[in-house]
């Protein structure tokens, strides 16, 4: 005899993504990616923000890292 078995399957429902809440989290991240890949990738060369070298040595490593030239 074969017995089968009643397997329940819950029904999937979309989810909605509330755009509206997430745009300034999205615009606030994307912001800081670019200031930050301003500070690792150009600050110190051609173009400079702050006077000295402390911001060289700190993303030092980090330029290397991601492939910017930086002496």
């Amino acid at each position: 005899m074969s017995h089968t078995t009643a397997v329940a399957t819950p029904e999937i429902a979309p989810v909605a993504i509330p755009v509206r809440q997430l745009a300034p989290w999205a615009l606030f991240s994307a912001l800081l990616a670019v200031v930050t890949l301003y500070f690792v990738g150009s600050e110190q060369g051609a173009t400079t923000l702050l006077s000295g070298t402390g911001v060289h040595e700190w993303v030092h490593d980090g330029r290397h890292l991601l492939g910017f030239p930086c002496h």
